[in-house]
């Protein structure tokens, strides 16, 4: 596509949108072939579960908003946090595995926590997708009983198989790379 393109320069809109992601525009037909990836194409590629998802511009009503919204909706993260826009990408990821904290982001221990946990993401990547669930949304109260936990017994793991729906929930004071680390090791065996 040309670089100078309207289509262009909605994407470097949207790329200024969103600083935490990288973004790259190409015109060469080499690195188009390389990645199969048709000319006027967006294409998020998601390092995580080593997926890509495409947002074909072709249509005439693809602005920066729209591409925005569809990196928003489909980037993974080691660690994702999961609300009513990052749903669509968890429930379509090709990891079978997901691995939720949920937790109180309001508290003190927050930030240690998440250093925690996100060192032992590092370890499953590829493997199990590593999900903050913050339990004072409204929004994430149906995830808390599904789980059947009560807010008393925050922090937990819940890990959870897609296919079959098996689970497991671990209660617990601190989050450890090792805890964590176990955890999920039993849950694979």
């Amino acid at each position: 596509q040309d670089p100078e393109s309207p289509e262009a320069s909605q994407f470097r809109l949207a790329a200024g949108r969103i600083a935490e992601v990288s973004f790259g525009l190409s015109t060469s037909p080499a690195v188009l072939t390389h990645y199969g990836v048709a000319a006027n194409t967006v294409t998020l590629f998601r390092r995580v579960d080593n997926d890509r998802r495409d947002l074909d511009m072709n249509s005439k009503d693809v602005d920066a908003e729209k591409m925005t919204r569809f990196v928003r909706m489909n980037e993974l993260r080691l660690v994702t946090e999961y609300n009513p826009v990052t749903a669509i990408g968890v429930m379509q990821s090709s990891l079978q595995l997901h691995l939720l904290l949920i937790t109180d982001k309001m508290s003190p221990k927050h930030p240690k926590r998440m250093r925690k946990y996100q060192a032992a993401a590092e370890l499953f990547k590829g493997k199990i997708l590593f999900i903050l669930v913050d339990s004072n949304l409204n929004s994430n109260e149906r995830i808390v009983s599904f789980f059947k936990l009560k807010k008393s017994q925050l922090p937990a793991l819940a890990i959870f198989h897609t296919p079959d729906e098996e689970q497991d929930v671990l209660t617990l004071d601190e989050v450890s790379v090792e805890r964590v680390q176990d955890f999920c090791n039993r849950f694979l065996q």
